[in-house]
């Protein structure tokens, strides 16, 4: 999709260089995509209790009782 928008020209330079991009699309578009992933990685999180580290001990009172405070 073509779409017409201002950039902070600045912004977009220490982008591309951190993302190691040549183009403003390819900025712009790689810029998205790695807060997509990032998206996609938080919402696994939350959306799994045990995504954190966390085992199914955790809700174990016997292990848990047992457990370094």
């Amino acid at each position: 999709m073509k779409t017409t928008i201002d950039l902070n020209d600045e912004a977009l330079a220490l982008a591309a260089k951190e993302l190691g991009t040549r183009t403003k699309r390819d900025t712009v578009n790689a810029a998205l995509e790695f807060v997509a992933q990032r998206r996609r990685r938080i919402d696994r999180v939350v959306n799994d209790p045990y995504g954190i580290g966390v085992g199914p001990d955790i809700d174990d009172p016997e292990v848990m009782g047992n457990a370094r405070r």
